[in-house]
């Protein structure tokens, strides 16, 4: 078996482990039957995210089915540090499991709160205020290195990068439903990386 045989079975492992469990907290968070109002990113931002993120998944999903369609993004790396991807996206499942349990029903695919939105604090909402954000940056690398694919790694780099534009009407959104709950925290957390 070559290495790409064995890596997209380590990334279809990854994909068979952590989207049922997310779709499971997704499901449940849309269970309050509440509509929002996506547009209140911006919809630049509420385009090009949902189909920059789709054109990355799609070339995960591909490299999976077969790594020859992904083959023109492929890079040289060394089997070593394909592994340490693999050993990456499991910290990363760990972390989106306790982000996802803390987040409970708060969990949305926008900026706008829901009406019973609470301001969680706990677990790693304890030390960073954007702990899935974290997880997706950190799932984007790990897969890129599993998959060897530059295509992978820049489209996920594109995605992060609206997402953390993104955060600061996420920001401003929570301030104004939190308030000074909300300025408190955020003074004490940092967005990405805890505060020393």
């Amino acid at each position: 078996m070559n290495d790409d045989a064995v890596f997209r079975w380590v990334l279809l492992a990854g994909i068979v482990l952590v989207v049922p469990i997310a779709a499971y907290h997704r499901l449940r968070a849309h269970g309050t039957g509440e509509k929002l109002d996506r547009r209140q990113e911006g919809l630049l931002l509420l385009i090009s995210i949902r189909v920059v993120g789709l054109s990355g998944m799609l070339s995960l999903i591909l490299f999976v089915i077969e790594p020859h369609w992904m083959a023109w993004a492929a890079l040289p790396l060394p089997a070593w540090l394909r592994w340490a991807g693999a050993a990456l996206g499991l910290l990363v499942a760990a972390l989106l499991f306790w982000t996802l349990h803390h987040l409970g029903k708060n969990l949305t695919d926008t900026v706008v709160t829901r009406q019973h939105h609470t301001l969680v604090t706990t677990g790693p909402y304890r030390w960073v205020r954007h702990p899935f954000y974290v997880c997706v940056g950190l799932a984007i690398l790990a897969n890129a290195l599993v998959a060897a694919n530059a295509y992978i790694f820049i489209a996920g780099v594109v995605v992060f990068t609206l997402l953390a534009i993104r955060m600061r009407i996420e920001e401003a959104k929570l301030l104004d439903r939190f308030g000074e709950d909300y300025r408190a925290y955020r003074e004490r957390t940092g967005a990405f990386w805890p505060r020393g």
